[in-house]
């Protein structure tokens, strides 16, 4: 099995990694832990290492379980909701975890869900925690 969390360094993402990781233990899946940036010159260089040293501390935070993982630093010029789904229609998962957080009708009109694209677009079942 496949497993991909969406990953940002928040609370929320920290949760939906620490219930992938339980998963995966039970499963024995590979967890590939993703995190979505814009790319380009929209990207400054602090951006890019505080990422990295997100996606790294979530690397180590499966390796205590002895889970298999790798990390991806998604750039591709798409949203964060296009580059998850693509991500994992092209990588074959299985299950896809995200950490989610409540926003007010105007923030989701203005800013849109990623959330909610990628369980309504996503190719596999997506479990969602707060």
């Amino acid at each position: 099995m496949k497993f991909l969390v969406g990953f940002d360094g928040g609370p929320s993402s920290k949760r939906a990694l620490a219930l992938a990781r339980e998963q995966a233990k039970q499963s024995g899946a590979l967890v590939y832990v993703a995190t979505s940036m814009e790319g380009g010159h929209k990207e400054e260089l602090k951006d890019i290492e505080t990422a990295e040293e997100r996606l790294q501390w979530a690397k180590d935070f499966l390796l205590q379980e002895s889970i298999q993982c790798d990390t991806i630093q998604l750039a591709r010029g798409l949203s964060p909701g296009e580059d998850i789904v693509k991500f994992a229609e092209d990588n074959g998962i299985d299950l896809i975890f995200l950490g989610i957080e409540k926003k007010s009708r105007t923030r989701k009109i203005l800013l849109g869900s990623t959330a909610q694209y990628i369980i309504l677009k996503g190719p596999c079942p997506v479990i969602t925690t707060k």
